[in-house]
């Protein structure tokens, strides 16, 4: 049965618990939960608002992440162009997946010696963010990186942690949970699969 994690929010515990919203965000359709996408991005808002410094550069993972750092480059009236990162080069499932049109990377700043935080709709098993970790570094060496997420949903299969969670949700492997958003610009969740 899928539940939400009630002690989402709080500070961070030494490196094993990322900050996080809250679990008040949650409705119900998940099997018994909904997740409300407009008001965990109210939580990621305020988080990557205490997390940005004046040299801290946004970069979304393409799709749903960078739709995420251009909402949130906006909102936050922040001065440089968020950059888009695809994780498509360097997937371990290349051969299977191929790639996407509209995956491609476009960092509009210096990567050398940046801050970047990285912004992810949903982290899942942690191989997408090793992906996008070493197109990243292709591009230079920043001098930190970290992760804010809109949902943690567990399952993780490489030792990825994000710094900040706006909720986290413990789903079936049968589930898929993404980012979804209308032409006028409102996020949504879509949710596939079966409650186990």
């Amino acid at each position: 049965m899928s539940t939400l994690d009630m002690n989402a929010a709080g500070p961070s515990q030494g490196v094993s618990t990322p900050v996080g919203g809250s679990a008040a965000h949650a409705m119900a359709s998940v099997g018994a939960i909904i997740l409300d996408a407009e008001a965990l991005y109210g939580e990621l808002r305020q988080g990557v608002q205490r997390m940005c410094a004046p040299n801290t550069r946004l970069v979304g993972i393409v799709s749903g992440g960078y739709w995420l750092a251009q909402r949130l480059h906006k909102d936050l009236n922040l001065p440089d162009a968020p950059g888009a990162i695809s994780s498509a080069m360097h997937r371990d499932d290349f051969a299977q997946r191929g790639l996407a049109a509209s995956a491609q990377t476009s960092l509009p700043f210096e990567v050398n010696g940046a801050d970047i935080l990285l912004l992810d709709d949903v982290l899942y098993t942690g191989r997408t963010l090793r992906a996008v970790l070493n197109e990243l570094f292709d591009f230079g060496r920043p001098a930190s990186v970290r992760l804010a997420v809109l949902v943690d949903r567990g399952g993780r299969q490489l030792p990825v942690q994000a710094d900040f969670a706006a909720a986290r949700v413990a789903l079936g492997a049968g589930q898929s949970l993404a980012l979804a958003r209308s032409e006028a610009g409102v996020f949504s969740f879509d949710v596939k699969g079966n409650v186990l």
